[in-house]
């Protein structure tokens, strides 16, 4: 099992590490590409609203977001109906990103699966997320 384990690790790093690499040819961090992701489905979202459609704290969202805000790629703008929110929009200069960002993740994914059957990728998909919903999930007593 512990190969498994090392086997994950070392596969995620190896993505991230490609990731953050096409990314940035595209003045993107990693991690920030995922909050951009969620605005080009739906624009002003609050920091809150972020977090919980990624599945990461608010003070992460909003750190990013500052990042975000500080390379000209969201603004923030006070919610019209309650002045105590802020919300989050693209700039043209996000909204002009996307297409090749969208372009970069997909070469990325198209490499790094290309040696896997369509089984293979159904398969660990499915894998993946049940080792997902186990780690969200309280260990159970022993």
């Amino acid at each position: 099992m512990a190969d498994l384990i090392r086997l994950l690790t070392r596969a995620q790093k190896l993505l991230r590490a490609a990731a953050d690499e096409a990314m940035s040819a595209h003045g993107v961090r990693i991690g920030q590409n995922l909050v951009l992701e969620v605005l080009w489905e739906r624009d002003g979202l609050s920091p809150g609203e972020l977090a919980a459609r990624l599945n990461v704290t608010t003070p992460t969202v909003v750190n990013t977001a500052t990042r975000l805000v500080n390379d000209g790629l969201i603004e923030r703008r006070p919610d019209p109906t309650d002045r105590r929110l802020v919300r989050l929009y693209l700039t043209e200069k996000a909204r002009a990103a996307e297409a090749p960002i969208t372009e970069a993740r997909r070469n990325l994914a198209d490499h790094a699966l290309a040696t896997l059957t369509e089984e293979e990728r159904e398969v660990m998909a499915v894998a993946l997320q049940k080792i997902i919903d186990r780690m969200q999930s309280p260990p159970t007593p022993t």
